[in-house]
């Protein structure tokens, strides 16, 4: 029979032959050659970059390519995508909404209230300045003991003369005294209480008052007779006068205001009947 020859150079292995186009019939099945071909700018990115798709097909729908989606309409775009011109418009501001009456009538309000406030402290505090005002004095000048003993051993009869001292201090602030009570204890026991006229005291002025106190079989605790008895015995008696009063306090002939006072004085006498002071300590507080 008649065989045909091969060429030389495709027995050769280290002589290759032409490249020839494929066939699939002419090839063993399972030793398949591809045929190199010349790939396109995009594929050789594609192998340059296997991770990084070149056109961000990832925002594409499956199945088009680049040239059908900007053919497509642009009106509908694909999920995930907004329309070009939307970021340049921003967020939507709402409309304007007129604003509720009684909001302004609070607004207002609290800005008057605010402008009150101040200007009252402003005003007070000028005053306080010009005026310097202080509180008035209580004291006790004089005290006579005239007569001091125990009846049935617990039964007390007394008789107190005092000078009371009403003093104001201030240059320019005039005083008015009313509902005066002066009231006299021998420790914790209220022996006396006598009541003063109204009167007033004029700038940086001192009133004195005479008060004559009467006590009459005002029964004392057992404890308090034992130590008054040791007292008038030893000629030194210890008294207490308490003050209470209402002053008011004229700044010039608008401004005026009203304080309690609160007047305490504890005095030390010898025995009676004349029964002078020997010492005394007073105060007072608002």
């Amino acid at each position: 029979m008649y065989h045909q020859q091969r060429p030389e150079s495709e027995s050769n292995p280290h002589f290759p032959g032409p490249h020839l186009p494929y066939d699939q019939t002419s090839q063993p099945q399972g030793k398949r050659t591809k045929i190199p071909h010349k790939l396109d700018p995009q594929d050789q990115e594609k192998r340059r970059f296997p991770h990084q798709n070149v056109h961000d097909q990832s925002s594409q729908p499956f199945g088009s390519s680049p040239l059908d989606l900007q053919n497509q309409d642009p009106q509908i775009q694909p999920h995930g995508q907004q329309r070009q011109g939307d970021h340049s418009q921003g967020p939507r501001i709402p409309p304007d909404r007129p604003t509720n009456p009684l909001t302004w009538f609070g607004a207002v309000f609290c800005a008057i209230l605010w402008v009150v406030i101040i200007v009252g402290g402003l005003v007070v505090l000028i005053i306080y300045l010009v005026f310097r005002p202080r509180s008035p004095g209580f004291d006790i000048s004089s005290v006579t003991l005239n007569a001091a003993y125990l009846d049935m051993g617990h039964l007390l009869n007394a008789d107190v003369t005092l000078l009371v001292n009403f003093t104001n201090p201030n240059k320019k602030v005039r005083i008015d005294y009313s509902y005066m009570y002066i009231n006299l204890y021998y420790e914790t026991t209220l022996i006396s209480t006598q009541y003063i006229e109204p009167f007033s005291a004029a700038k940086a002025e001192s009133k004195f008052a005479y008060i004559h106190m009467v006590s009459s079989q005002v029964r004392l605790p057992k404890a308090e007779s034992l130590r008054l008895q040791k007292q008038i015995e030893s000629n030194g008696v210890m008294l207490q006068v308490k003050g209470i009063f209402r002053a008011r306090s004229n700044l010039g002939s608008i401004l005026r205001y009203s304080y309690w006072l609160h007047g305490e004085c504890t005095i030390l006498t010898a025995g009676p009947p004349d029964g002078v002071l020997i010492k005394r300590k007073c105060k007072t507080k608002r």
